[in-house]
């Protein structure tokens, strides 16, 4: 059945992904993603944040952790945590790391696990 609107609650791993996390936090608060429609719906994914016009995101200055695109989008860098390591990597894949055989704390494929979309060649 198709519904007009759905309220959906999560649980944000700041601990984790602190700067992902808090990209999140910060664009709820703000209401970037109110009365956004869905992009993707397909039984693998639910998607949206891409906002009409031509930048692909939130468009705000960026931080010394935070860059901007080429429109002025918030680039958020890539940001994942190693089953035994005690701080995130950040900007590389665990394989461009020679570490792709070892487990990450928030696996992508985990059930309701929330991912944000990325260039296919570009980390960032």
């Amino acid at each position: 059945k198709i519904v007009p609107q759905a309220k959906l609650v999560m649980v944000i791993d700041g601990y984790t992904a602190p700067v992902t996390g808090g990209n999140f936090i910060d664009l709820v608060q703000k209401g970037f993603y109110n009365k956004m429609e869905i992009q993707r719906s397909d039984g693998f994914v639910v998607q949206t944040g891409d906002p009409a016009g031509e930048a692909d995101g939130y468009v705000a200055k960026g931080s010394k952790t935070v860059g901007n695109g080429k429109h002025g989008e918030r680039l958020i860098p890539l940001e994942i945590l190693v089953r035994g390591d005690s701080t995130p990597v950040y900007e590389s894949t665990i394989e461009d790391e020679g570490r792709g055989g070892e487990a990450t704390v928030l696996p992508f494929s985990a059930y309701g696990a929330m991912g944000w979309a990325r260039e296919e060649y570009d980390p960032n």
